[in-house]
């Protein structure tokens, strides 16, 4: 298996940590069958009728161009067939443990509460929540799928999903939950993001704890505060972990 030694070392941090939280992005999920957003295969690499994917995914463009959005968003955003990976699987054997506090995820794939984790911060939404704008009527991803153009409610409402797009305000008693967790935390894991997206990537700079753990294929500014840094895919580390206590 890749990175033995590195994956020791975590494997050790985790047994001596009492409160994990741990900060994922999109490579978290990329083993799942999603695609990241800027990597080489990204979804930004791309772009939709000469569009940016940030304008697409924007407030902005959701009420001028409704339609435009919802064709972007069923053909890029939406994978029903995701299953939860090995990240996932073993953030939920560390929650059954009560070793994890918390999981504050940028990840609108709500793959992290499917693996069964309840301590789930999600600071972008989750694409399995809609809501009608008029009358707040619920309505799944599913039901969104079943629609084509502009997905209205019975009352005649635009149902609208419950994400957060660029331009809007991140949800704030999910962030205050997030920051305190990262506050108490005596171990944070930094997995599978670009820290690239604010406010979000400045909550790690509430850590005050002893072991900072960063897992990612890429350079991100938090790897020269890192105690421990494993270069490479986030589901394979975890395969790793899970692999060294079943032989």
């Amino acid at each position: 298996m890749m990175m033995n030694t590195e994956i020791d070392r975590l494997r050790e941090i985790i047994a001596s940590s009492r409160r994990i939280v741990f900060f994922g992005g999109a490579g978290v999920s990329t083993a799942s069958g999603i695609p990241d957003f800027r990597s080489e295969d990204g979804l930004y690499a791309g772009k939709e009728d000469d569009i940016e994917p940030e304008m697409i995914l924007s407030n902005t463009f959701f009420f001028l161009q409704t339609e435009a959005f919802f064709r972007f968003y069923r053909k890029h955003m939406l994978f029903p067939d995701a299953e939860p990976n090995a990240a996932h699987r073993y953030l939920y054997k560390l929650e059954k443990q009560d070793k994890l506090r918390g999981i504050v995820t940028q990840n609108i794939d709500g793959l992290h509460k499917k693996a069964g984790n309840i301590r789930v911060y999600e600071l972008h939404g989750n694409v399995h929540e809609n809501y009608c704008m008029e009358c707040n009527a619920l309505y799944s991803m599913e039901d969104i799928l079943q629609t084509e153009g502009i997905p209205r409610c019975e009352c005649g409402g635009v149902i609208k999903p419950n994400v957060v797009l660029y331009g809007e305000p991140l949800e704030k008693y999910v962030c205050i939950g997030a920051r305190r967790e990262i506050t108490n935390a005596d171990t944070l894991i930094i997995a599978g993001t670009s820290l690239s997206v604010e406010p979000a990537a400045s909550f790690i700079e509430d850590f005050r704890g002893k072991h900072l753990v960063v897992i990612n294929k890429e350079p991100i500014p938090a790897d020269e505060k890192a105690e421990l840094l494993i270069r490479g895919n986030v589901a394979e580390v975890f395969e790793g972990l899970q692999a060294g206590e079943t032989q």
